[in-house]
Parts: structure tokens; C-alpha cells; sequence
């Protein structure tokens, strides 16, 4: 009988929770589903962005139009002779024949924009992943953007403008510049270290010549590596791989760095250059070059560099997590393979078509590289060497990101 009477007030008791929890606003941050993983995959040719899963199956998620705004650039672009030149050279230069309007890709914290420079529209400009939108645009100096990095803390992207030298520095979700600073001709590649305290840049001098012959190097600019600050953006250091290659026995290999990636302890840069079917390695702290390792050639590439694209042979690198294994892309070649550190001996030989760039999986188990001229991500796995996954994605896809989207994530709705 006593209990029946209590009833009553342990009901009430629960209401009042349940009606205080209501009044007090949502969940605290902490309590809500983290952002989930994927890998996005840029289609430079078609401007679009593929997300699919980050290991495993990487099966196909969605996609994303990373140029909602394409009609007003491009009214933009005829009304303005100047712009209207750069941007045809660029479709018949670096584009070949095509316009770049996905390089490279980063997702804010919060998984709920995506960040893309778009070299033919000359800017940056964040997507919204749930309506398409767009957040806003930051236009570069000159008129072409190009490789990005995202900062350790996931809260500044930085971005290089190719003609005029310099690289910005974005508040990636405001778009609000919060620095920049001056580099080699056609700044490239860009790097973070020392969890953020320092920014590399990568400059390659002028790629899109026909002067290729190593007989006309000099034309190719003022290529060198730019290190700055990660705070005030003020330089530390330059590294010219000119006279570095040169004291290595290399004077027949170009100092233009192309893709590249630090070993864990940063202890250890390696990089590919124009024209060079291989891999150096240079000791940071030593400031040399350590090793270069030449990896197979094919029979059936072309010779005449000036058919190469961009001066590349060999573009796309990355490594695996604990620092054993690298991942080449033999881009004019047309094979990835996995390449053990310690040897610098590659594994067997992935036949890929035009593959343009290398990542990690989520897992870190697999290196995934973009095939340009197949239109699909194939995923190579660290342990064996093998193919063990691909995926059919837009046209020429280049740049592979690894990113966040919001729990349950559905792509927005087609335009």
C-alpha cells in the first residue's frame, strides 16, 4: 500500500528531470556524435568532388559540386579581356585543354564545409555539405590557386597563388586572410610541421613551357623550398636543392620539388622532382641529400619530356604511419608501387593509369592514388604491394583528402 503511494511521486519526480533537461537547451558538444571520417577525391575536369569511405570498401558516398557559383565566374571571366586571357591559358596549359576547377580539398573541423582552390577561377571558396552552398570565396592574388594544407589544428588552410609567388593564408571558416607571405617562382606544395609552428612551400618555376631540355633549365625560374612561421608567417629558412643535388652527384636531376612528405619524427623529407622517375631523400637536420632512389621505368612512356605533364614523371607520394613504406605514383610511367624505406627497393609494380597523387587511408593500411586518365581511386595496400581495392569516381580526379562530414551525412541535392 505504501509503495502504491510513492508511485505517484517517483513519477512526478521523473517529470520534472525530464522537463528541466528540455529548459536547460540541447546537449553539451561533448555528448554529440563526433564528425565521421571519408576521403574526398577532387574531379578537376568536371568540378566536382567525390566522398567515399575512408578504408575498407571505400565504397561511394556521394557527391559534392564544388562550383555552384561556375555561371557568375565565368560571366566574370568574359566580361574581363585580362581574366578571359588567363583563363584560356590556363585550359590550354596546365589544364590540358580542360579547366581546373577542383585542386585541392579540406573540410572545416566540423565536417559542415568543404574548402577548394580552383585554379580557373582563381580563389578558394567553401562549399556548404548540407545545402550545396556557397559559404564564401576568397579570391587570390594573380589568377591562378593551387596545392593547399590544412594546419594541424584543423583551423587555417593555406593556399598557393601561382603567379604571383605567394602563398594565403585562410581562417578556413570565415575565409578571412590571416597572413601570407613570399616564396620561389610558382609556389606548389605546402607542408606543415612541428605540429604547426612552421609552413613549408615547394616552388617549381615554370612548368607549363616546352623548354624541357635540361640544356634550358635556366628558363624554368627561381625554384627553391620556403620555410615561415606557422604564426607570424615570417620566413626561417630557404632551401635551394640546387646546390644539395649538385654535392650529391645529381646535377642532371632538377631542384624543382614536387610532392613530398616528412617521415613521423620529421627527421626526414622526401621528395620528388620535374622530369625524374624516383624519389630523393634529404636529412633536415644534415641539409642534405642523403639518397636518391630510381625506380623502374617504362618501356612504353613517351621520351620527349616536353609530352610529360607538367614536367611531371613521377607525381604523387606519400607514407605509411609508422614510417616503413612509401608510396609512389609513377604518373607517365603508369604503375603505383610501395617502396621500402630502409632499401629504398620498390614491391611489385601496380599498373595504374596516370595516377596524379597518393594518400593514406583512414586506417593507415593502404595508400590510395588517384588514376587521372581511368577516373577512378585505386587503394594499394602497405603489406603486400597489392591492389586491393578501386573506385570509379568524376573525370580526372587529382587531389585525394582525407576530411569530415556530419554524422549520417546525405550529399546535397543535385543543381
Amino acid at each position: 500500500m505504501n509503495a502504491h503511494r510513492r508511485r505517484p511521486r517517483r513519477t512526478a519526480a521523473l517529470a520534472v528531470l525530464v522537463l528541466t533537461a528540455l529548459m536547460s537547451g540541447p546537449l553539451p558538444a561533448s555528448a554529440a556524435a563526433p564528425p565521421q571520417e571519408v576521403m574526398f577525391v577532387g574531379n578537376n575536369w568536371d568540378g566536382t568532388v567525390d566522398v567515399i569511405a575512408s578504408h575498407g570498401t571505400y565504397a561511394r558516398l556521394g557527391r559534392v559540386n564544388a562550383v555552384p557559383d561556375r555561371e557568375q565566374r565565368l560571366w566574370e571571366i568574359y566580361l574581363n579581356p585580362v581574366k578571359l586571357a588567363f583563363y584560356l591559358g590556363i585550359r590550354q596549359g596546365p589544364g590540358e585543354g580542360h579547366d581546373q576547377l577542383v585542386d585541392d580539398m579540406y573540410t572545416t573541423p566540423d565536417g559542415s564545409a568543404l574548402v577548394v582552390s580552383r585554379p580557373s577561377f582563381a580563389d578558394v571558396a567553401s562549399i556548404d555539405l548540407t545545402t550545396g552552398a556557397l559559404r564564401w570565396r576568397f579570391p587570390v592574388s594573380g589568377f591562378r590557386s593551387d596545392h593547399m594544407a590544412v594546419s594541424p589544428d584543423g583551423t587555417q588552410v593555406a593556399v598557393s597563388a601561382s603567379l604571383t609567388n605567394t602563398v594565403h593564408v585562410l581562417d578556413i571558416t570565415t575565409g578571412r586572410q590571416v597572413g601570407s607571405f613570399t616564396t620561389g617562382d610558382k609556389p606548389h606544395e605546402n607542408v606543415y610541421t612541428g605540429g604547426g609552428a612552421y609552413l613549408w612551400n615547394m616552388s617549381i618555376g615554370n612548368v607549363e613551357t616546352a623548354l624541357d631540355d635540361p640544356a634550358w633549365d635556366w628558363t624554368k625560374g627561381d625554384r627553391h623550398v620556403t620555410v615561415v612561421d606557422g604564426r607570424t608567417f615570417r620566413q626561417v629558412r630557404t632551401i635551394d636543392m640546387r646546390p644539395r643535388l649538385d654535392a650529391a652527384g645529381r646535377k642532371d636531376l632538377s631542384d624543382a620539388v614536387r610532392p613530398a612528405v616528412f617521415t613521423p619524427d620529421e627527421s626526414t623529407l622526401y621528395f620528388q622532382v620535374s622530369f625524374f622517375h624516383g624519389v630523393v631523400e634529404y636529412d633536415v637536420a644534415g641539409d642534405r641529400i642523403t639518397r636518391v632512389a630510381e625506380l623502374p621505368t617504362n618501356p612504353a612512356t613517351n621520351e620527349d619530356r616536353t609530352t610529360w605533364v607538367n614536367d611531371s614523371r613521377h607525381h604523387g607520394l606519400s607514407m605509411s604511419p609508422d614510417g616503413t613504406k612509401l608510396c609512389v605514383a609513377g604518373t607517365m610511367d603508369q604503375y603505383a608501387t610501395i617502396v621500402d624505406r630502409a632499401t629504398l627497393a620498390p614491391g611489385p609494380l601496380v599498373g595504374a593509369d596516370k595516377p596524379y597523387w597518393a594518400t593514406v587511408s583512414g586506417d593507415g593500411r593502404d595508400c590510395v592514388i588517384s588514376e587521372s586518365g581511368a577516373d577512378r581511386v585505386s587503394a594499394i595496400s602497405f603489406a603486400t604491394g597489392q591492389r586491393v581495392a578501386s573506385v570509379a569516381v568524376g573525370d580526372h580526379p587529382q587531389r585525394v583528402r582525407i576530411g569530415h562530414v556530419a554524422p549520417g551525412w546525405t550529399p546535397p541535392a543535385a543543381p
